[in-house]
């Protein structure tokens, strides 16, 4: 993993969101890009209501790296396990039953074999479930002595906006140019790093934009386990990419829009 970890210290950070910051998302995500809704549509769907509280947290001393894990990352990972690489089928795809893209879209991500896309090593590696991101995480710490696992919410939050609560890793005024979003003209995923403006107060990189990154908090969805989701897409809207904003999906799930980072004990 490319640029090793980042110490966050224990103390007190402000997490979640309020009216005034939920009002600010869906102002900033409307008519934003030809394809996203008006204000009136977006309240309607009540993506950002049931964000927690804002409020003063404390969280202990923890190390989060510095970047996602990328597709290079993972190729060594598959190389010397056999695990099964990323991908899944069209059928599978559609049957998940959110953020469903046509698979054409989907087909530049699929590796071939134990190969990842031509081009991509350094993008973060996608189509991968929940339980693929944990093996990944335990065959690293045999590589090293070191136990690895995914970050909670909250210390992907602390590390995304720092400890005054602001909405963006830089700051709390919507930009368009700081990350890879619907607006930015990528299209899908980027190179780690490409966003300075997406790098958090403590210098974490891609901390709104590109990929959304699967966290160790569990919850549930329609009734089955799930995990919650921290960041934002690369197709994604403005309010979608503030630190406060979370959502849950299946443990099974393998989507275009999915990533993980790593934690160090």
């Amino acid at each position: 993993m490319e640029s090793g970890f980042i110490l966050i210290e224990a103390g007190e950070f402000i997490a979640g969101s309020d009216r005034k910051e939920q009002d600010y998302a869906y102002q900033i995500s409307a008519d934003t890009v030809p394809t996203a809704p008006d204000e009136q549509e977006l309240r309607q769907s009540r993506w950002f209501d049931n964000e927690p509280e804002r409020e003063m947290r404390s969280q202990p001393t923890f190390c989060i790296s510095r970047n996602l894990v990328t597709n290079a990352d993972y190729q060594s990972f598959i190389q010397a396990t056999d695990h099964q690489p990323p991908g899944i089928s069209e059928a599978d795809y559609q049957n998940q039953g959110f953020l469903v893209h046509p698979y054409s879209t989907v087909a530049p991500y699929l590796w071939q074999g134990n190969q990842h896309p031509a081009g991509d090593a350094k993008h973060p590696v996608v189509l991968l479930s929940y339980a693929d991101a944990q093996a990944y995480a335990q065959w690293k710490g045999k590589q090293d002595g070191t136990t690895y696992r995914l970050p909670t919410a909250l210390e992907w939050e602390k590390a995304a906006r720092g400890t005054k609560g602001q909405y963006f890793p830089w700051g709390d005024q919507w930009q368009d140019d700081a990350t890879n979003w619907a607006g930015s003209g990528q299209d899908r995923t980027s190179e780690i790093g490409a966003y300075p403006l997406s790098r958090s107060p403590y210098g974490v990189e891609d901390m709104a934009g590109n990929v959304f990154e699967y966290t160790s908090t569990r919850t549930e969805r329609k009734g089955k386990p799930a995990t919650v989701m921290k960041g934002c897409g690369w197709d994604d809207l403005p309010g979608f990419c503030r630190a406060a904003y979370r959502h849950a999906r299946p443990l099974g799930s393998r989507h275009i829009l999915f990533g993980f980072r790593l934690v160090k004990e």
